[in-house]
C-alpha cells in the first residue's frame, strides 16, 4: 500500500543487513597512523580533512567475489569498488573483535567508519536483522557491547573514527510505537542511544545518529516529532561535544537531489515535501536546529545509483536493478551535508527471500525485491555484480 498521511505511523522500518563474517587479510599497505593523538573538531566537517577508509573486511569479501568472475572488465570494476571507503558494521558483541584488525592499515589521512548497531530488541518493526540482545538486556548492551568498544577506541588515540549510531532505532519510535515490539523496546532504545553517545564522546571520534530517510521521517507529520525524539537522546547524553548530527538513507535507495522526486507523482506526495535526501537533510535539519540539536549529516549513497525501481517508499529489501551510487566525497553541494558515504556494504543481503525462514520478512518477498536472496548480511554474488553493472557513476 502506498504510504498516506494516515498510514505514516504504520510505516515499516527498513531492516538493515549487518555484515557477514569475513576472513581477515593483511593490510594492503604499511600502516601510517598519525604520530600523535587525533583531536577531531566536531563543529566542523571532518570529512574535508579525512578520507573514509576502505575497511579490510569488505575488501576481503570483494576479493573473494572476484575469484568467481570471468569477465575481466567486471573484475577491474570490482577492484575499484574495493578501494571505495565504507563503514564496518559492529552488529554483535563478537564482531567487536573486528575493530582492532581494521585499525592496522588506516593511514593518518583516513578515518575509519564504524556502525554501532546492537540495541536490545533491535529492528523492532521488521524481522530480517533482529539482533542478539533481547528487550530488557540494556545492562548487557552497556557493559558487554558499548564499554568494550569505548576501551578500544581509547586505546587507539592516533586513529580517527566516524560512527553511525544505531540505525533504525529512534525513527522506529516515531512511526512504529503502536507496534508491540517497538513499544516494548522504546525505553531500551532511548537509554541505550543516550549511553552510547555519552560514552563514545572521545576526542578522536565524530558521531552521527541515524535519522532514517526522507520517505520515513520526511513526512510532514513526522518532522517535528522526529526531531524532538533525536534531540532528547542528544540532551540525555549530556550534549556530547563530538556529536555532529545525523546519518540518512542508511542501507537506503533514495536519490540525493533528483527533481522531481521518485514519488513526487504519488497521490499522497502533498504530505511529504522531502522527495529527495537533499530536501530531507535541509528540512529535517531545520527541525533539528529548532529542537536544539546539531544538524549536519552524512548520506549513504552506497546503492542509490538507479531511481524508479520501487513502488513505495517503504520497500527496502534487496531492490532489484539497483546500482552503486556516488563514491565518497565531502563535496555535496549542501552546507548541511558533510559527505556522501557508503554505509551499507553493497553485495550483502538485506534479508532472505525464503518464506520458510525464521527471519523471513514479507518485504523481502516484494515484487521488486531480488530473488533468491540469502539471510541478512550474507553475500549475494549476483546482486553484487548487478550493483557494479548499474553503478552511477560507472566504474
Amino acid at each position: 500500500m502506498k504510504l498516506t498521511q494516515s498510514a505514516v505511523l504504520a510505516f515499516a522500518a527498513s531492516a538493515l543487513a549487518a555484515p557477514s563474517q569475513t576472513t581477515e587479510v593483511k593490510p594492503r599497505q604499511a600502516a601510517a597512523a598519525c604520530s600523535s593523538a587525533v583531536t577531531l573538531d566536531a563543529s566542523t566537517n571532518v570529512f574535508k580533512k579525512y578520507t573514509l577508509h576502505p575497511n579490510k573486511f569488505y575488501r576481503t569479501e570483494i576479493e573473494t567475489a572476484i575469484t568467481s568472475m570471468s569477465d575481466e572488465s567486471l573484475v577491474a570494476a570490482a577492484k575499484e569498488v574495493a578501494n571505495v571507503g565504507s563503514f564496518l558494521w559492529i552488529d554483535t558483541i563478537e564482531n567487536i573483535a573486528k575493530i582492532e584488525p581494521s585499525i592496522g592499515d588506516v593511514p593518518c589521512s583516513n578515518i575509519l567508519g564504524l556502525v554501532i548497531y546492537d540495541l536490545p530488541g533491535r529492528d523492532c518493526a521488521a524481522k530480517a536483522s533482529n539482533g542478539e540482545l533481547k528487550v530488557g538486556e540494556l545492562s548487557k548492551y552497556k557493559s558487554q557491547y558499548i564499554d568494550p568498544i569505548v576501551k578500544i577506541l581509547k586505546a587507539h588515540p592516533n586513529t580517527a573514527f566516524a560512527l553511525v549510531i544505531e540505525p533504525d532505532s529512534l525513527p522506529n519510535l516515531v512511526t512504529n510505537i503502536d507496534k508491540t515490539p517497538c513499544k516494548n523496546s522504546a525505553s531500551g532504545y532511548r537509554d541505550g542511544v543516550a549511553y552510547a553517545l555519552k560514552q563514545l564522546n572521545l576526542p578522536n571520534v565524530v558521531m552521527y545518529l541515524d535519522a532514517g530517510h526522507g520517505g520515513w521521517l520526511g513526512w510532514d507529520a513526522n518532522l517535528k516529532p522526529g526531531a524532538q525524539e533525536l534531540a532528547k537522546a542528544y540532551t540525555a547524553a549530556g550534549k556530547p561535544k563530538q556529536f555532529r548530527g545525523i546519518a540518512t538513507n542508511v542501507a537506503g535507495w533514495n536519490q540525493w537531489d533528483e527533481s522531481p522526486g521518485e514519488f513526487s507523482t504519488a497521490s499522497d506526495a502533498k504530505y511529504n515535501k522531502c522527495q529527495n535526501e537533499k530536501i530531507y537533510v535541509e528540512t529535517f535539519g531545520a527541525a533539528l536546529k529548532t529542537a536544539g540539536m546539531p544538524n549536519h549529516a552524512i548520506v549513504d549513497t552506497g546503492r542509490n545509483g538507479v531511481s524508479g525501481l520501487r513502488k513505495e517508499w517503504g520497500n527496502w529489501c534487496n531492490v532489484a536493478g539497483a546500482g552503486f551510487g556516488k563514491r565518497f566525497t565531502a563535496d555535496t553541494g549542501s552546507s548541511l551535508a558533510d559527505a556522501f558515504v557508503w554505509v551499507k556494504p553493497g553485495g550483502e543481503s538485506d534479508g532472505t527471500s525464503d518464506e520458510s525462514a525464521t527471519r523471513y520478512d514479507s518485504f523481502c518477498g516484494k515484487e521488486e525485491s531480488y530473488k533468491p536472496a540469502p539471510e541478512a548480511g550474507q553475500w549475494n554474488q549476483d546482486y553484487f555484480e548487478t550493483l557494479i553493472k548499474n553503478a552511477n557513476p560507472s566504474f
